[in-house]
């Protein structure tokens, strides 16, 4: 295998990739390509030396540049969707070093102190949410609740969970099928900063919505 080829190719292809003024769309090309001219690389090399690995190479980072693309496009148009639905909101909207959609809902929109049931400013979110999965039923989503540090566990670790769960049954109501969603509460664990102020633990009482979409089957 031309050794020097393929390192050169895949460092070259990540480097590109990691360019800030790149749109994910872009990046997830680079970074498809990456991966289908290290695997073509190796099936090159297998089947006719050196020469096959170049071949190899090429036709593998044609191919997962593709892949890539079709997957990052996806997820790029729906949080374009979400970032509109919310904007003005405080809620964030982010793509993840995973390749997955990322909702960040403050407590101030979304629950009161110490209770469960979503709270009228946060119904229009959800309702936008909602139908952005309903548009894209190949998405898998994951709702997870967080508390601060007031109280014990006892109550922190049911009420985040309970958090949760009011969140996906606002969104089964409203077509989303329950078996793609899943919900998890973490209570006071996974606190974003320290819960020493009245403002920083408002920030760690959240939900935390991940969407994803899997990836293209090999064929």
């Amino acid at each position: 295998m031309n050794n020097k080829f393929l390192i050169t190719t895949i460092a070259a292809v990540f480097m590109v990739s990691g360019c800030a003024s790149m749109t994910e769309t872009q990046k997830g090309t680079a970074k498809g390509a990456a991966i289908g001219g290290g695997a073509g690389a190796v099936v090159g090399a297998v089947a006719g030396g050196g020469k096959g690995a170049a071949i190899g190479a090429a036709i593998g980072a044609a191919a997962g540049g593709i892949a890539g693309n079709v997957w990052s496009k996806r997820m790029q148009e729906q949080k374009a969707q979400m970032e509109q639905a919310t904007a003005g909101t405080g809620v964030g909207v982010t793509q993840t070093a995973d390749n997955r959609l990322k909702l960040d809902i403050p407590s101030d929109i979304s629950f009161d102190t110490g209770r469960a049931d979503v709270k009228s400013n946060f119904r229009p979110v959800l309702d936008a949410f909602a139908q952005s999965l309903v548009s894209n039923p190949a998405t898998t989503v994951t709702i997870i609740g967080h508390t601060d540090s007031s109280g014990s566990d006892a109550v922190n670790n049911p009420l985040s969970l309970n958090r949760a769960a009011s969140t996906r049954d606002y969104i089964t109501a409203r077509g989303v099928a329950s078996n793609r969603i899943m919900i998890d509460g973490r209570g006071s664990r996974e606190p974003l900063v320290s819960n020493d102020t009245a403002a920083n633990r408002a920030k760690n009482r959240r939900v935390e919505i991940f969407v994803a979409e899997p990836a293209p089957a090999a064929n």
